[in-house]
């Protein structure tokens, strides 16, 4: 293994905390990532790592030397990627939300992977902000507002939201016309994951974002058990519109207030302040940001 490579395997086992998952990682075997660092050391004449039986940490010197080795081959992937013909390659992992998932990163990925062939894509599914360079993520895209963190936020799109209630709530309930009419009706419950307390409903009126809380039948945590909820008329709920489309064409769910619309919602892709970007990294951050412009484009023409 040469000395670039060994850098590589040291920096994904100080980002991993782990010599396992290094080398599930690297697709090398733990053998060889063990002699890998024992090399470096021995080269460098420090200790880089301390092992316990359960955990793995850099030491203040392998520290230094981590920060050393992001920098050293970030230029040399940036060197590489300089010239003509060289293409973006490795395993990419990125965590997405769900509904982002299947709305909008799936039915466009076989055009990405068609010109990007020698990426190996990796997406897990989820909506708390994990932590990027522990977990092994690239990057994460996310709905709604990022919480404070030392990652970069790139936002993508600004999904519309709308109120949607059932035909079997809205003949048991009445449908609303006003936002200050909401007395006698019900919500289907969304605990914040960020929070953990449950969300508001939200309505423009005048201009000005009013927050209304009316009694909860059910509370859940996810999105589709949320919508499920509505379509069995249990209450009024506040999705964006894109995951709705379907309910709405089908009359399974009833686009309620439109007059008095959410706020929208910010979809942003998240990645680490302190590395660059590989090219890999790179490509796809970019042809993210042009599938959402491409859906808003065409949700313009329609």
């Amino acid at each position: 293994m040469d000395r670039f490579d060994a850098m590589r395997v040291f920096c994904r086992i100080v980002e991993r905390r782990s010599f396992t998952l290094a080398a599930e990682d690297t697709g090398l075997p733990r053998s060889t990532v063990t002699d890998a660092v024992k090399q470096l050391e021995a080269r460098l004449g420090v200790r880089l790592l301390q092992r316990t039986t359960r955990h793995v940490s850099p030491t203040l010197d392998g520290e230094a030397y981590y920060r050393r080795c992001l920098s050293i081959l970030a230029d040399i992937e940036d060197a590489e990627g300089a010239f003509a013909g060289a293409r973006p390659k490795g395993l990419l992992r990125v965590d997405v939300h769900g509904t982002l998932a299947r709305h909008f990163v799936l039915p466009s990925l076989p055009s990405f992977l068609e010109a990007y062939p020698e990426i190996e894509f990796y997406m897990s599914e989820g909506d708390r902000l994990v932590d990027l360079v522990r977990e092994g993520i690239d990057c994460v895209l996310r709905a709604g507002t990022p919480e404070d963190s030392d990652m970069i936020i790139r936002r993508v799109a600004m999904l519309d939201e709308i109120t949607l209630a059932s035909p079997a709530y809205i003949a048991a309930h009445g449908l609303p016309q006003h936002p200050d009419g909401l007395a006698g009706h019900r919500m289907v419950g969304f605990h914040s994951s960020s929070t953990g307390s449950l969300l508001p409903l939200e309505f423009i009126v005048d201009g000005t974002l009013r927050n209304v809380a009316i009694p909860v039948t059910v509370a859940v945590n996810a999105a589709e058990s949320y919508v499920t909820a509505a379509r069995l008329g249990l209450g009024l709920i506040q999705i964006p519109r894109y995951h709705a489309e379907t309910d709405l064409a089908e009359g399974t769910l009833v686009h309620v207030l439109p007059d008095f619309p959410p706020t929208q919602t910010p979809v942003s892709l998240l990645y680490p302040r302190n590395r660059q970007l590989s090219p890999r990294v790179r490509v796809f951050v970019d042809w993210l940001v042009k599938v959402f412009a491409r859906q808003n484009s065409e949700k313009a023409l329609h």
